[in-house]
């Protein structure tokens, strides 16, 4: 794959779906756009199994493997899956599997099917369908490697016991993601999400966001950007020096439960707020999720500590998006879309040109295994590939100043 600058190349306008979300985001993803022109025809022929959030932005991915001669098997995560993507989706070709409301015992049966379909490639989100092929799933007898988009997927791909014999490329180890999607996307879109979902104001909010990596670092900052009173809670000293010189104020665990009206939850770990936990959570503090897996709160410990379920959630909307846990103790919490990523399930995911760059770093990682360069084994996106972009961005927003 080439590591010059992309130059700007006529690229075939996609058709348009009539989903006007998925047109509209065609519209502003000119990476995406300049990195098919160059590896398009990499994907010839290919069948591409894919598990990741069905929205908009997705779509238009799809959309360009499938012009440039790819197939496409996809299922999204729960709880994030769009209807009218999905139809969008089924419209230009690509085999869609399940629905927002799967399961996880639904989910896992269409990471199955898509295993069993044996794809060439996969582009994964959470290292499901991976860790599946380390443990013998069956393989397309060309199967070429795959790409994992999240930390936490990444750090579970490297904690198997044995290495992947394939190549993975962890696309969350880009520095260009950390910064462009993780911290900047990630903290608007969640944000945005956190006001859609409960309409209420954040200048002078006491908010607090558990763990300042690049999401919650974004999400922080943000806040704080808005008006919000903020604290952080991180247990690595660096991290949190960083948030204390951000202007944050930082503070154990128990103390940021015990004065936030709203805690956002970025660590990406489970069972975060454990039963020890749950005490110190203010009465009525609204609880949303961050990371990857919605997976922070210890479901058992909440269930036991929970005397009454009140749900709040609009007509016709998921009826997730508010739901009140009356404790035994008195106090209620308040769970926003079951703490999954507040930024697919309450807005439209992370901004567009974010996620032309999260996809493009995507899809020329994928180029980059299906030509042999990516040895066996889980590694960092390539470096030509991360300064490509780079030089490309760089060039793309100072055209538009």
């Amino acid at each position: 794959m080439s590591s010059s600058s992309i130059e700007p190349a006529p690229v075939p306008p996609m058709p348009p779906t009539g989903h006007p979300a998925i047109d509209w985001a065609a519209r502003h993803m000119p990476l995406l756009d300049s990195s098919f022109a160059e590896i398009g025809p990499v994907f010839d022929g290919l069948h591409v199994g894919v598990s990741i959030h069905v929205e908009p932005k997705t779509a238009v991915l799809c959309q360009r493997l499938l012009a440039a001669g790819a197939r496409i098997t996809i299922t999204g995560n729960i709880g994030t899956t769009q209807p009218g993507t999905v139809d969008a989706l089924r419209g230009i070709g690509a085999t869609v599997l399940g629905s927002r409301d799967d399961t996880p015992a639904e989910r896992a049966g269409h990471l199955e099917r898509i295993l069993a379909a044996e794809p060439d490639l996969i582009l994964d989100n959470g290292g499901d369908l991976i860790t599946r092929l380390t443990q013998g799933a069956p393989r397309s007898p060309r199967f070429l490697g795959a790409t994992e988009e999240t930390t936490t997927g990444g750090n579970r791909l490297r904690q198997l016991a044995s290495p992947p014999d394939f190549p993975v490329v962890v696309i969350n180890d880009s520095r260009l993601k950390l910064l462009v999607e993780n911290e900047l996307g990630v903290g608007q879109s969640i944000v945005q999400g956190f006001m859609n979902a409960t309409n209420l104001m954040l200048p002078g909010a006491r908010t607090g966001v558990v763990g300042y990596g690049p999401c919650g670092k974004g999400v922080a900052d943000t806040l704080r950007s808005l008006g919000a009173r903020v604290t952080v809670a991180e247990l690595d000293p660096f991290r949190a020096l960083d948030a204390v010189m951000r202007g944050h104020q930082v503070a154990g665990l128990p103390d940021l439960l015990a004065t936030s009206d709203v805690v956002f939850l970025a660590t990406g770990a489970r069972n975060v707020i454990a039963a020890g936990q749950l005490s110190f959570l203010r009465d009525g503090a609204v609880l949303a999720g961050v990371g990857h897996e919605g997976m922070e709160i210890d479901r058992d410990a909440l269930a036991a500590a929970t005397a009454e379920i009140v749900q709040l959630s609009a007509a016709g909307d998921d009826r997730d998006a508010r739901v009140v846990y009356r404790l035994r103790d008195g106090r209620e919490i308040v769970l926003l879309h079951d703490t999954h990523m507040l930024n697919l399930t309450a807005a439209s995911g992370n901004p567009i040109q974010a996620m032309d760059l999260g996809f493009s770093l995507q899809a020329r990682s994928l180029a980059m295994i299906a030509a042999g360069a990516v040895g066996p084994g889980v590694s960092a996106v390539p470096e030509p590939v991360d300064r490509v972009l780079a030089t490309s961005l760089v060039r793309v927003l100072s055209e538009r100043s």
